[in-house]
């Protein structure tokens, strides 16, 4: 009878941990935003794995800081503690040599920076996990629990897939916004282009000073260069109706 318990209690385990990663996966593929989805996912972590506070830090590379980017924790003191540098306490630490580190309990450890917010808050046991997506790390997760606790193979595994899953939605997301991004330029350069020849067929003005011209407008009316050549191209087609 007792095998028979742990094996259904083992499976039980197994059927969240599936669910878990399967509500992340439809996360990412969802059109929330980024804080959002990041935010479920610390939300369902924590709650699948039985954690205290779960968090994801993200690295700032000009400054080689870790800072906190989601977390479930309500927890002022915690939500607000300093950035870590890379190699610095046991999320840096993570990060700098692109592993997971397990801590049994933290108020034990030396390199653990926060001892403070982690008596207010009754935190025991560490897990943090870096976040890698084609073999460069963006961040790290941080799980812990209220009582020491010694992190299986599986609970690692598990927090590795969410980490990575986790990653590839950030990375998704800057490319996304890049192309955006240049692709507005793409059309500001088309658009900007248009007005610049309207004028020089319509004032005699040069391709320099036909650029100037609309930089101008767009100083004196606070407007876009982009705006300002839409009203241009605009204001051509209705006069040629």
């Amino acid at each position: 009878m007792g095998y028979q318990y742990s094996q259904k209690g083992k499976m039980a385990k197994t059927d969240n941990h599936i669910e878990a990663l399967s509500k992340i996966a439809q996360a990412i593929t969802s059109d929330l935003y980024l804080d959002d989805i990041l935010k479920l996912i610390v939300t369902v972590t924590a709650q699948t794995l039985g954690s205290k506070i779960c968090s994801l830090m993200l690295l700032d590379e000009k400054k080689q800081e870790l800072l906190i980017r989601a977390t479930q924790s309500i927890s002022e003191s915690y939500n607000k503690k300093p950035p870590l540098k890379i190699g610095e306490g046991i999320a840096g630490k993570a990060v700098s040599q692109k592993t997971p580190i397990a801590v049994y309990d933290v108020l034990q450890e030396k390199e653990y920076k926060y001892k403070d917010i982690a008596k207010k808050e009754g935190l025991a046991s560490l897990l943090c996990v870096p976040m890698v997506v084609k073999g460069k790390v963006i961040g790290v997760i941080n799980l812990y629990t209220s009582k020491p606790h010694n992190f299986t193979k599986n609970e690692i595994h598990i927090l590795t897939t969410v980490a990575n899953q986790a990653a590839m939605v950030i990375e998704n997301t800057e490319l996304m916004v890049k192309s955006r991004i240049i692709q507005e330029e793409l059309e500001t350069r088309k658009v900007v282009e248009k007005a610049k020849g309207i004028l020089m067929q319509e004032q005699g003005l040069s391709e320099d000073g036909a650029y100037r011209t609309i930089q101008k407008y767009s100083m004196n009316s606070r407007k876009s260069m982009r705006q300002v050549a839409e009203a241009i191209v605009t204001a051509q087609a209705v006069k040629e109706r």
